[in-house]
């Protein structure tokens, strides 16, 4: 240990040169594991913020919500298995939105919960709604960023059902969306929405094509003046349209998946009482969000290759610093230190240089989270700090290895013979 500290002291810009490139590179490491953490919270924050412990969706939904479709029949029999109060109805929806007083389009994801269970988020502002709450939502803060308020209506922009913002909760997102959290009454009024604009459309394309007119309601009228003789056709589409709306309310409720909360022998019986379903954990849910892996697998390619190179380059600038030094080296031999010594010491001073890079490394990491954006998803937590500073000290270690290798194969003599020639 005195060997190793002297021997900085001495060489001050030499060691002064190998810290500033370590700090740059711990930096980094820091920086992109942060980045890391924080887009996979943003793309899955309102998954991970469940206390589900399971999803049940439909078979070959390839683990994905929006694939899933599933009735009250799975979700009375998910109940039956692990109990009434630990199982619950999700709905998700990707759709797109806009201030009724605006023209702004916002994305977002509409999450369907029972309000009052434990799917339901916690309000940080307004009030929550209920089961009755109608034509009320609950949005997620970053839609405060838009010009939305406790107040603002917003209206779909693929059924044109309208809402009114009651309350606002944070760190709710998926896929990046802020999510909007609404109620059954309201799920089910959207997709009889939703059924009613697709059966318009459809019927408005067959009256188009053969030349009837654009309006339905007087579609009769239109084929009598033009004596087509298509008046039973006429009277078939206005049944259709006029019984449209109260048959798709009469339809049983649907959802995306069902978070069951459960041991590992009710997932065992669950998947026995429902055959023809799906029951994935909790990350598989968040891995199967579009695009979640394939983020997550170019960030972490890029850490690890952050790792590699720090360990190649300490290494590179050891190994040329124990070849200028063999001769100091085997004159040590000569006297008597042993090779244990010699590498205890080059191993000090890498230990020395990594935790003292890490230590400003941090301090620079906390001192960028301050300044940064909010809208910059930045996470680094306790546990994953103390993960990535013990990795880059292990393979800093690692780096040093050849250079300690080297040491022990120095020759003294042959050390003590070069110098003198």
């Amino acid at each position: 240990m005195y060997l190793a500290i002297r021997e900085m002291r001495f060489a001050k810009g030499r060691y002064a040169l190998i810290a500033t490139i370590m700090v740059l590179v711990s930096f980094l490491v820091l920086f992109v594991t942060g980045l890391a953490q924080g887009l996979s919270y943003d793309n899955a924050a309102s998954i991970k913020n469940m206390a589900a412990t399971h999803f049940v969706l439909e078979q070959d939904s390839n683990h994905r919500f929006t694939r899933s479709q599933v009735g009250q029949q799975e979700l009375n029999e998910a109940r039956a298995v692990v109990g009434q109060d630990n199982a619950e109805p999700l709905g998700v929806r990707m759709t797109t939105v806009s201030p009724a007083d605006d023209s702004k389009k916002i994305d977002v994801t509409l999450f369907m919960v029972n309000p009052g269970s434990w799917l339901a988020p916690t309000i940080t502002e307004g009030k929550a709604i209920n089961d009755q709450s109608a034509g009320q939502v609950v949005v997620d803060q970053k839609l405060a960023k838009s010009g939305v308020k406790i107040g603002t209506v917003l209206v779909d922009q693929a059924s044109g059902t309208e809402w009114t913002v009651s309350g606002f909760v944070q760190n709710e997102s998926f896929s990046h969306a802020p999510v909007v959290f609404l109620n059954e009454q309201e799920w089910l009024a959207l997709q009889a929405g939703s059924r009613q604009v697709q059966a318009t459309s459809t019927i408005g394309g067959a009256d188009t094509e053969t030349g009837t007119g654009t309006s339905i309601s007087t579609s009769a009228e239109v084929h009598t003046a033009a004596g087509t003789g298509n008046e039973k056709n006429a009277t078939s589409t206005e049944a259709v349209v006029g019984t449209g709306t109260s048959s798709v309310a009469e339809r049983a409720p649907v959802y995306n998946a069902i978070a069951v909360k459960g041991t590992d022998d009710q997932v065992s019986g669950l998947s026995a009482a429902l055959p023809k379903t799906e029951i994935i954990t909790k990350s598989d849910a968040v891995s199967a969000i579009p695009g979640y892996k394939e983020e997550q697998g170019s960030l972490l390619m890029m850490i690890a290759f952050l790792y590699v190179i720090s360990a190649f380059v300490l290494a590179v600038f050891f190994y040329v610093i124990t070849i200028q030094k063999t001769s100091q080296f085997g004159i040590l031999k000569a006297i008597g230190t042993r090779n244990s010594y010699l590498a205890g010491s080059v191993s000090l001073q890498v230990l020395l240089l990594s935790v003292g890079s890490l230590v400003i490394s941090v301090l620079l990491v906390r001192l960028f989270e301050s300044v940064l954006p909010a809208s910059m998803p930045f996470q680094l937590g306790i546990s994953t700090l103390a993960l990535t500073c013990a990795l880059f000290i292990l393979m800093s270690m690692a780096g040093s290895l050849f250079s300690v290798w080297k040491v022990t194969k120095i020759d003294a003599l042959d050390a003590i013979g070069r110098t003198a020639a």
